[in-house]
């Protein structure tokens, strides 16, 4: 992993499930029949591109797929597209493919269980890599040989290869991981955050607010309108990567701070960059902007409130098909809303505190993919078959678009576009059944990026943010090189971090919560206190090791743009 030194990370992140399936046994007959025909195409060139053998006996690969909590979808486990999977991958070649549900809220858990119960899937994903570099400490995940997994999966390998990601898979001299890919990995198009413009209207304003002095005015004159008592609204503190305090650090950026304090899953207490998010959480409160009961707020509750009228914004990934926009039209028809601008210079507001257009980057490659301790030699060439699949052409668009004149149709420039609102018996699970295949890719792609926005984005609404999200896509471009942060990747084995992890990220949700509640004139003697005991509580020994680690060569580096003079 020393080779992390000579790339470049320069150029440059989601939610219980209603089954449509219902059991009937003609939606059944109808699912088996359309898999066969969608799927022979796929199936054809698989078989002879790939030449596989089906097992002698019957192998059993389980795989995990998100259960995100989104009414609406079909079962995550048992549903059309898991059976067009099992028709057209497992009885090909004797697997019985199962699907594992795995909670997105708290996926560390979920994977603890099943590990206690020695019943791990035979594959393990995540997007994050401390998690991954965690579950190798703690024995879940099995090392490999790349050449043995080249063989079974060449076009998966070259793909990894042509990304730049091999450097990627290994913890010091072992192989654990494969790589998906990332496409416009630093842009992080796809989550967008929209505001009510038309109560910014009603108030004077043409614009959304983006400096934080205008921001507060703008919130002020909305409670004093009566429009929303706390339109900050708010969520709990739910875990790992809470607090994203990118925008409060300072730049050009000082590299070993980066590889000691930069990492989000465990927030940095006691740097101030923390320091100055919280006194911003801290002052909304006390103005009430947030809701006072914000710590009882999950996210389906969060989603409710922006819906009815209690909260200014609503931050989520943009799809073809957004529920959450289509119930918030039917509630307020007469309503309009903007995305959040791309903000593209520094702002200091009156209490001093400066914020730049810097954010967090998403890794150089998609999900991580491991593979258990505990699969079996047949197991774990099964896994390895199942990438290589997916990664088929055919396969990978039947995936992501459906079935045409069902889930997609082709327009005048033939490229696919999604059917807003399609329930029928094909319906894909969230996000264009994408937590399927995110073990092969990020993102959809057909045709130039405008052309991946159009088909990314939903026409089914009074208005049409096409245009918007490929605008905020250009301004965050044009930034990126400077302002788009990776993480620090650590090569070496962190055991600090495997052993102190939890205990600090339970404290970090007291700390934030007691910290935002507090009177102002509370605020500096409680934050030091909790730094104090957070330091105690294991975060030392974690930065002690991080440092160590990036001193050994250990870690990636920071593009130049980013980079403090030394």
């Amino acid at each position: 992993m020393r080779k992390f030194a000579a790339i470049s990370l320069a150029g440059i992140m989601a939610f219980g499930a209603l089954p449509v399936m219902a059991e009937e046994t003609s939606t059944e007959e109808a699912s088996t029949e359309a898999a066969t025909e969608a799927g022979s195409e796929a199936a054809e060139s698989d078989q002879v591109e790939n030449n596989w053998e089906p097992f002698a006996e019957n192998v059993t690969l389980r795989v995990p797929v998100y259960d995100r909590g989104v009414e609406g979808v079909p079962d995550v486990t048992n549903n059309y597209w898991t059976q067009w999977i099992q028709e057209n991958f497992g009885d090909k070649y004797n697997i019985t493919v199962e699907y594992v549900p795995i909670t997105r809220t708290d996926v560390m858990t979920s994977y603890a269980l099943l590990a206690a119960d020695q019943n791990l899937p035979t594959i393990l994903m995540e997007y994050d890599y401390p998690k991954l570099s965690t579950w190798v400490n703690d024995g879940y995940l099995t090392s490999f040989d790349m050449d043995a997994f080249k063989e079974v999966a060449p076009n998966y390998y070259a793909r990894m290869e042509a990304d730049g990601q091999i450097p990627y898979t290994t913890i010091g001299d072992e192989t654990y991981f494969a790589l998906a890919s990332n496409p416009n990995y630093n842009i992080n198009y796809r989550w967008q955050t929209f505001v009510r413009m038309v109560w910014l209207k009603q108030v004077g304003y043409d614009h959304v607010p983006t400096k934080r002095d205008e921001y507060l005015d703008a919130m002020k004159k909305i409670q004093e309108a009566g429009l929303c008592e706390h339109p900050g609204g708010g969520t709990m503190i739910t875990g790992l990567g809470s607090d994203q305090n990118h925008a409060y650090r300072e730049y050009p950026f000082n590299e070993l701070d980066w590889a000691m304090y930069g990492d989000y899953n465990i927030p940095a207490l006691g740097t101030d960059a923390n320091y100055n998010l919280l006194k911003r959480a801290n002052e909304d409160y006390n103005n009430g902007i947030t809701d006072p009961e914000y710590y009882l707020i999950d996210g389906e509750t969060a989603k409710a409130n922006f819906i009815n009228g209690d909260a200014y914004s609503y931050g989520c990934y943009i799809s073809s098909d957004m529920p959450v926009l289509t119930s918030f039209y039917e509630t307020n028809p007469d309503a309009e809303l903007a995305i959040y601008p791309v903000v593209t210079e520094d702002d200091t507001a009156a209490d001093g505190i400066t914020v730049t257009p810097a954010y967090r980057s998403n890794n150089p490659f998609g999900m991580m993919v491991g593979f258990s301790s505990s699969a079996t030699e047949d197991e774990l060439k099964a896994a390895w078959m199942y990438l290589e699949w997916m990664c088929n052409d055919d396969v990978l668009f039947t995936m992501q678009y459906g079935i045409e004149g069902e889930n997609f149709n082709y327009n005048e420039d033939g490229l696919p576009v999604s059917v807003a609102d399609y329930s029928g018996d094909y319906k894909q699970g969230y996000n264009s059944s994408g937590d399927y295949w995110s073990c092969e890719t990020a993102s959809k792609a057909a045709g130039t990026i405008e052309d991946v926005i159009y088909a990314t984005t939903p026409h089914n609404l009074p208005q049409d943010f096409t245009q918007d999200v490929i605008d905020f896509y250009y301004a965050r471009q044009e930034i990126a090189e400077k302002y788009a942060v990776a993480d620090c990747l650590y090569a070496s084995s962190m055991e600090n971090t495997s052993e102190y992890q939890q205990t600090l990220v339970t404290l970090y949700k007291e700390a934030r919560d007691t910290l935002t509640m507090c009177t102002p004139e509370e605020f500096d003697e409680k934050y030091q206190q909790y730094t104090d005991d957070f330091n105690d509580a294991g975060f030392a020994d974690i930065t002690e090791e991080r440092k160590a680690a990036f001193e050994d060569g250990n870690t990636t580096r920071l593009p130049e743009a980013q980079k403090a003079a030394e």
